[in-house]
């Protein structure tokens, strides 16, 4: 049996009711937060979350447009690549695409990316460059082609101690 609930139990709350002050303030408040997702949605772009739509759920790639892919090396003094993306530094792909402009307007950048690496792989061949590197993936009607080509974005030689 459920018992109805008596005057003065604690289980009660106050009832609140808002002054026209507080209503106006609220309605306020509301119609900026619609005027700023409307406006991020006509004009917005992904540096404006959350008022802003997220392009990769919003839009598709055309089918033909080639695939992006960017990766870090390290490079040593016979040419061989060593990978510095995907995890061996401690940054994951999209914080490091997210920094993209900051390392290419400062290349020096690169030099605290073989710095962990070395930390991290004490026995690892000594580099002499970090590169980032962007391969483009062809594509025809969506269907990959097979053919690719590298374009390095930005370098940073690397001293080499004795």
């Amino acid at each position: 049996m459920v018992h109805p609930l008596r005057a003065g139990d604690p289980a009660e709350g106050d009832v609140v009711v808002l002054s026209p002050a507080g209503r106006r303030t609220r309605l306020a408040a509301t119609l900026v937060v619609l005027a700023l997702l409307l406006a991020g949605t006509l004009w917005g772009t992904d540096a404006h979350f959350p008022f802003g739509p997220f392009k990769m759920y919003s839009t598709r790639a055309d089918n033909d447009a080639p695939v992006v892919s960017t990766r870090v090396v390290g490079v040593t003094s016979d040419g061989r690549e060593v990978r510095l993306s995907g995890g061996e530094v401690g940054l994951r792909r999209a914080e490091f695409e997210g920094q993209l402009p900051r390392l290419v307007g400062d290349p020096s950048l690169l030099v605290l990316l073989a710095d962990t690496y070395a930390e991290h792989h004490p026995g690892g061949p000594e580099l002499v460059e970090v590169q980032v590197v962007q391969r483009r993936f062809e594509l025809v009607d969506g269907e990959a082609t097979g053919a690719w080509t590298d374009r390095v974005l930005v370098e940073q030689e690397l001293e080499v101690g004795p």
